[in-house]
């Protein structure tokens, strides 16, 4: 079975005014990610299918075919962790 740290490789947080969260997936899965978060979540609005707005529970985050997503008004490490295996699991 698989759990969110197969999936995540770094989780950072940002700075300024608005505090947000740096989620990096691992590069040899971003591509199976992408799809399942798109699957999942309620697609805002996209640019050119690299960058896609989402939200999710109430959550808005922005998902970058690069692999990496940055998730905005998350309260603390265990509701992303909720939320990531809501959206990968």
């Amino acid at each position: 079975m698989s759990t969110v740290e197969d999936y995540v490789a770094r989780i950072e947080g940002t700075c300024g005014e608005e505090k947000g969260v740096i989620v990096t997936f691992k590069y040899d899965k971003k591509d199976e990610v992408v799809a399942k978060i798109l699957k999942r979540a309620q697609l805002k609005n996209s640019l050119s299918g690299i960058i896609f707005e989402l939200a999710f529970r109430s959550i808005s985050f922005r998902l970058f075919s690069s692999g990496k997503a940055i998730f905005k008004g998350v309260q603390s490490k265990e509701a992303l962790h909720d939320i990531l295996a809501a959206l990968l699991l």
